[in-house]
């Protein structure tokens, strides 16, 4: 997997003060995306065991209240596996930070249904996200007042809770996990 960027001090992203990756790959093709380089599968550098403890160290500080996973397509097949390995490492070294990710695909539709990728990458990786935010990017949805998303259609979903009920359950901003 080749990554776009790592944010370590990012408040567009999610709640707090938060450390961002930005992976490269994603088929979507969203008109007017913002961030269309990272489309390229090939885009960036490779990531590697030193970009990834790069990442760990950058979460350490108190302050930094967790990671957000965007894109390209964090959620891509060819990106599932890695983003899913960091995230545990995150989890195990971090319990206490949220995890964020930003996906095209749908939970419901899509990513629970075992239309994207290896269902049970997909499946772990979902048990170990706090906020989930899923659907395309749509330009003629796009909503500059949106919190921490770009287009109308886009749910913040509150991925632990939805799982537990098996019903989308919307994330609460008044609790910012």
């Amino acid at each position: 997997m080749n990554y776009a960027t790592v944010k370590t001090h990012d408040v567009a992203n999610g709640p707090g003060v938060r450390v961002s990756l930005f992976v490269s790959g994603c088929s979507h093709h969203c008109k007017n995306c913002f961030n269309e380089e990272a489309w390229d599968y090939q885009y960036g550098e490779p990531y590697t065991p030193a970009v990834e403890q790069r990442i760990l160290d950058a979460l350490a500080p108190d302050y930094i209240t967790g990671l957000s996973l965007l894109g390209g397509e964090p959620m891509d097949p060819r990106n599932q596996e890695t983003v899913c390995a960091l995230v545990r490492r995150v989890r195990e070294t971090y319990p206490d930070k949220t995890i964020w990710c930003y996906s095209g695909y749908t939970l419901d539709e899509q990513l629970l249904a075992g239309k994207v990728g290896d269902p049970q990458t997909v499946r772990e990786l979902l048990s170990m996200l706090d906020v989930l935010v899923d659907g395309r990017f749509v330009e003629e949805q796009k909503d500059l007042t949106l919190r921490f998303r770009g287009s109308a259609n886009q749910r913040l979903i509150d991925v632990p809770k939805t799982l537990q009920t098996g019903k989308i359950v919307w994330w609460d901003e008044s609790n910012e996990r």
